[in-house]
C-alpha cells in the first residue's frame, strides 16, 4: 500500500525525485490506517461467520426441540386417550381441567342413582361359550353405554353385567332435570334392548338379554375413596342401596323407581304404583313405582308389542280396521277370562322371581 500511494501521489503531483519527509509522513498514517480498518473488517467477516454458525447451531437445536415436543405430546395424547377409557367423561374432563383434585375427599349431594343388571344371566352364561358370552355382554354393555353418556350420566363402574351409574355430579343440571334424564335413559336403554333382541336372535342366542332396572333419588356420599396410591371416584350410602334394592325386586324389563324418583318425574313419565318394600338400613316399607313410558310416547305410539316365553303379542291400532280392535278386544278378554279361571282352578299363576 505504501509504494502504490506514493507513485499514485508522485505522479498525480508530478513529483519525479526523491518523495519529501512531510508526505513519507503522511503516506505512512494513511498506510496504518488502511491496514486498521483491514483488520477491522477481518475481525467482522470472522464474527459474523462466527454468529452465523452458531445462529444455524441455535436453530437446529430449536427444530429438534420442537420435534422432541412434538413427539411426547403425541404420545400424551394417546396415553390421554387411554386412560379416559378407563373414567367417566365428566370425572376426566374435571381432573385434567384442573376442577377436580386428584386426593381422598367427599361431599354429600343429591344423586339420582342408576343399577341395571341382566335377568338370568348366570342361565345365559351356560349356555353360551366363553367367547360369544364375552362378545355378547361386551355389545351389550357398549350399547348402554352409548346412551347413559349421550343422556349425561356419570358410568360409576361395571360389575360384570351390572351397570352402575348416576347423575347430578360432577355436573349437575339441577336434581329434578337430573332425575327425569336418569329416567329417559333408562327408557332408551329399554327401547334399544327390544331392537336388540332380534339382531342377538338372528346371531343363534336362543335367549336374548333382558335388563332390571333400578333407580332412586337421594342424598349419597361421592368422593375419592381408597389410599394415596390407588383411588377410585364412586358413590356410597343409603341412597345407593336402595337403588340396588330396586333393581334386585324388578322383573325382568321392568325399570323400578322409588318415590322421589317417581315426584320428580310424574309430569313427564307415565308410572304405575307397585308393592311396598322393605330396605335393609331403612326403618320404613318404601314405595316403589313402574316406569311404563313417557307421556308424550304414549300418544304418539300406536304399537304394542310384549313377548315372553310362551306368550306373544303384536298389535298396530293405526292399521287396525274397526272389525279388527273388536275381534281383537273379544280374544284379549277370553284370554284374561281364561287366566282368571285357571288361577281360580288352583292352577300355578305367572310368579315374579326376584333376586333380593
Amino acid at each position: 500500500m505504501h509504494s502504490l500511494l506514493s507513485r499514485q501521489l508522485r505522479k498525480h503531483l508530478g513529483i519525479k525525485d526523491e518523495v519529501p519527509a512531510e508526505l513519507k509522513v503522511f503516506i505512512a498514517a494513511v498506510d496504518a490506517g488502511y491496514s486498521s480498518l483491514d483488520n477491522q473488517r477481518a475481525l467482522l467477516e470472522r464474527s459474523l461467520e462466527l454468529s452465523s454458525k452458531e445462529l444455524s447451531e441455535a436453530n437446529e437445536r430449536v427444530r429438534l426441540a420442537s420435534e422432541e415436543i412434538a413427539l411426547k405430546n403425541k404420545r400424551l395424547e394417546a396415553l390421554s386417550s387411554k386412560l379416559a377409557k378407563y373414567l367417566s367423561p365428566q370425572v376426566y374432563d374435571s381432573i385434567f381441567s384442573g376442577k377436580q383434585e386428584v386426593r381422598i375427599t367427599s361431599d354429600r349431594k343429591r344423586l339420582t342413582v342408576f343399577f341395571s343388571d341382566i335377568a338370568g344371566f348366570t342361565e345365559t352364561a351356560e349356555r353360551l361359550e366363553s367367547e360369544d358370552l364375552t362378545q355378547l355382554l361386551n355389545h351389550y354393555l357398549t350399547e348402554m353405554s352409548r346412551i347413559a353418556l349421550s343422556y349425561g350420566a356419570t358410568v360409576d363402574k361395571y360389575v360384570g353385567d351390572a351397570i352402575v351409574a348416576f347423575f347430578g355430579d360432577p355436573e349437575t343440571r339441577g336434581v329434578k332435570d337430573d332425575a327425569l334424564a336418569c329416567v329417559k335413559m333408562a327408557i332408551a336403554m329399554r327401547e334399544r334392548l327390544h331392537d336388540l333382541k332380534h339382531v342377538w336372535r338372528d346371531a343363534g342366542i336362543e335367549k336374548p338379554l333382558e335388563c332390571r332396572i333400578g333407580i332412586n333419588t337421594g342424598y349419597c356420599t361421592v368422593g375419592n375413596f381408597g389410599s394415596e396410591d390407588r383411588m377410585e371416584y364412586t358413590i356410597i350410602g343409603s341412597g345407593v342401596n336402595l337403588a340396588a334394592r330396586l333393581e334386585t325386586a324388578a322383573a325382568p324389563g321392568e325399570i323400578l323407581i322409588a318415590y322421589e324418583t317417581f315426584a320428580h318425574v310424574k309430569d313427564q313419565v307415565y308410572c304405575e304404583e307397585c308393592d311396598l318394600i322393605k330396605v335393609k338400613g331403612i326403618a320404613h316399607p318404601v314405595h316403589t313405582y313402574r316406569v311404563i313410558d313417557l307421556h308424550e310416547n304414549l300418544k304418539e305410539k300406536h304399537e304394542v308389542r310384549a313377548e315372553m316365553p310362551h306368550f306373544k303379542l303384536d298389535a298396530n291400532f293405526k292399521l287396525m280396521s274397526d272389525d279388527e280392535r273388536q275381534e281383537a278386544a273379544v280374544l284379549l278378554r277370553e284370554m284374561l277370562a281364561r287366566l282368571s279361571m285357571e288361577s281360580v282352578a288352583g292352577l300355578p299363576p305367572v310368579v315374579r322371581l326376584t333376586e333380593a
